[in-house]
């Protein structure tokens, strides 16, 4: 199926792709994510509205699953206020504190980071060599953007060993994509990412971080269910789970 037509809103959005394809997550069914070009920057406020109606965004455009015949891609938030990190996050937060240097800065595309992108595509089996990323495809994928975005940067001794590019809207934070160096998985970025953002967002006093698409049967998505308590939009409204 191909469609192209604008959609009424504020601001108004042009889809620009709309077909079915193989599912980028369970590789055995058939997803539609149809992409959406806002007709200019988004505010803060759009933003939120569009994340807390399931909306993620990749580059300039916003994309939301209409899946044909699966609802496993379920959106999940967390409620800054009342989320209660276990005593594991407690160590990878405290471990990760003591060696790395965190910094807040604009996106940005270099050979470094590039590198440390394919780096962890590969290392974190999330594709293959034909699939590794060059200058313009890092640019459109992870630094253009339709809203305020902003990247934290992990360092260690000064050596760029992780990079988690984030959304900002006037109530939340929306964690978009992070990787890292795979020599150091067992430190466990992926996670700490998520409590430093939550830091972020008690530091600005935002309600909200939203953590993309929870997926039961992708082991790759289901971390995200260990953040508690946290809510999943489920048919149209968001539904707390408790620990």
């Amino acid at each position: 199926m191909s469609v192209t037509r604008l959609l009424p809103g504020n601001p108004p959005e042009l889809i620009v792709y709309d077909r079915t394809q193989r599912c980028p997550y369970l590789p055995d069914r058939i997803a539609r994510l149809p992409l959406r070009l806002p007709a200019r920057p988004l505010s803060g406020k759009e933003l939120d509205a569009r994340l807390e109606a399931g909306d993620r965004r990749q580059g300039l455009v916003l994309y939301r699953t209409a899946c044909p015949a699966c609802r496993a891609c379920e959106p999940i938030r967390i409620d800054v206020e009342h989320f209660d990190p276990t005593r594991a996050q407690r160590r990878v937060l405290k471990r990760c504190d003591a060696l790395l240097d965190v910094q807040v800065g604009p996106p940005a595309v270099d050979t470094q980071r590039i590198e440390l992108y394919n780096r962890h595509k590969l290392g974190r089996e999330l594709g293959e060599a034909r699939d590794l990323i060059d200058a313009e495809g890092y640019r459109d994928f992870l630094v253009i953007t339709c809203c305020d975005s902003f990247e934290l940067r992990y360092r260690v001794d000064g050596r760029l060993i992780g990079i988690a590019i984030t959304d900002r809207g006037e109530s939340s934070l929306s964690a978009v994509y992070c990787y890292y160096d795979p020599a150091f998985l067992r430190l466990g970025i992926g996670t700490y990412s998520i409590l430093k953002q939550l830091e972020l967002c008690r530091r600005w006093g935002l309600r909200w971080l939203y953590l993309g698409l929870y997926i039961e049967d992708c082991a790759k998505m289901v971390y995200k269910g260990r953040f508690l308590p946290h809510e999943r939009l489920l048919g149209g409204r968001w539904v707390r789970f408790e620990r």
